[in-house]
This record gives structure tokens, sequence and C-alpha cells, in this order.
């Protein structure tokens, strides 16, 4: 019989109440719901999220890419966040970065309410569109963004399967690219060199077998792959000449 780990039964307790039971919220979390869905929220670096099923719920990966970003740039003006889902990486660069204009976009229209939300909650002030990847940006900032971050869907049709049960239940959309898994990444690779300036960053999340077709995918970028904290291959790093 499957059970719950002492330190989840802990959190689904302090979400419980009289609108929502301790026995009905095991019940959620033993069907597979992710306790994040449960609980409402996730902590993402500065910031504690609003996370609902409309959104993939944001992971130490993708917080590691925040942090190497950061790192990698001092005073942008121009930040751009690709399928930004919940809003996480703009959000934590806006707060990172106070004085740079975020532009953050997405191709679903239930992540850009989401994002919406986390932005009132925050206060702090993102330019959010539906859209594909750079579709929604304005032209005006061709070639002048200073630091491009992206966690795009980057799992394989057929791995949709084997992935653990709760990962089935976020969106699909967040997840599965194609057949191969790689073609949002080669979308942004083809793309990412015309909108940053000279000097200008990218940093993007790939899956951990992905490394050496990722780098291929930005042709006109000296891009290298770098590691997560496990040592397995994570983020696709790249410098405008």
């Amino acid at each position: 019989m499957a059970t719950i780990p002492e330190h989840e039964m802990v959190r689904l307790e302090a979400v419980a109440g009289p609108d929502a039971p301790l026995d009905a919220l095991i019940a959620r979390r033993l069907e597979g719901e992710p306790l994040q869905y449960i609980e409402g929220s996730a902590a993402f670096g500065p910031l504690d999220l609003v996370v609902d099923e409309r959104v993939l719920i944001p992971r130490p990966e993708t917080e590691g890419m925040f942090e190497l970003a950061t790192k990698m740039v001092r005073s942008p003006e121009i930040i751009v966040d690709l399928c930004t889902g919940s809003g996480a990486l703009a959000l934590a660069l806006k707060s990172r970065f106070p004085n740079a204009a975020v532009f953050a976009t997405d191709i679903s229209a239930d992540a850009i309410e989401v994002a919406a939300n986390n932005r009132q909650r925050t206060g702090l002030q993102v330019y959010l569109a539906e859209g594909d990847l750079f579709d929604p940006l304005p032209t005006a900032i061709l070639g002048t963004v200073d630091l491009i971050v992206a966690n795009p869907p980057y799992v394989a049709e057929v791995d949709f399967a084997a992935l653990p049960v709760d990962v089935q239940r976020e969106p699909r959309v967040a997840l599965v690219a194609g057949p191969t898994g790689l073609e949002v990444i080669e979308r942004i690779g083809a793309s990412a060199a015309s909108w940053l300036r000279p000097g200008g960053v990218i940093v993007c999340e790939i899956g951990e077998k992905q490394g050496v077709s990722a780098v291929s995918s930005f042709i006109e970028l000296p891009a290298v792959v770098r590691h997560d904290l496990t040592g397995r291959d994570r983020y696709i790093v790249a410098v405008k000449p």
C-alpha cells in the first residue's frame, strides 16, 4: 500500500482545514496530485508563487538556472523569459534586477493567467504576453536584449509515459516538445542570436541527455553545456560575440 512520507504529511497537515479535511488531502496525494498543487504554492528563489494544474511546478534545476543567469549579467536593462509558465524566472529576475524591463511569453493562455496572478501577488512589474516563444515580443527590442532565459518543454513524446505519476499531472504542453524532445530548444537556438545585443547572454534549460544535440542547435552562438548540482547536463549557456 502506498504511503506518504512524513515530511509530506507535515505539509498536508498545515494545509488541512474545515474546507479541506486531511483525509481528502491525503487521498488526493495518493492519487498522484503534486503536493504543490494541493498546497497551492511553491517557493522559487526569493518568491512564494501560486501554482496549480495550469502550470509546471518550479524545480530546483530551474532555480539553479536563475542563480547561474544572475551571475552572468551585472546590470541588465532588458530581460526575456521564454515559456514563463508561472512567471517564476521572470519575477525572480525582476526582483534581483529591479531596474530591468522584463518580458515574459508563453504559448499557454492559462499559464499567462497564473503568471499575471503571481505578478499581482509579488508586486513585481513584468510584461506578459501570450504567444509562441519570441513571436509576441515587441520588435523594438530586437537585437537589444541583455539576457534570455528559457525553461522550454524538452521531454520526447515516447518518454512521457515513463515520467513519475505526479509529473504526468502537470501540463503536457509544458513538458513534451515533440518526437525528439529537442523541437522547442532547436527553435530557440535558431532565433536567439538575433534578439541578443553583442555581449548578451542566453541560458536555456535542457534534458540531462541532450547536451551535445542542444549545443548544435545554437547555430549562431558559441554555446556550451553547464551542469546542475548533481553533475548532469542541464543548461545551455551562450554569450553573443
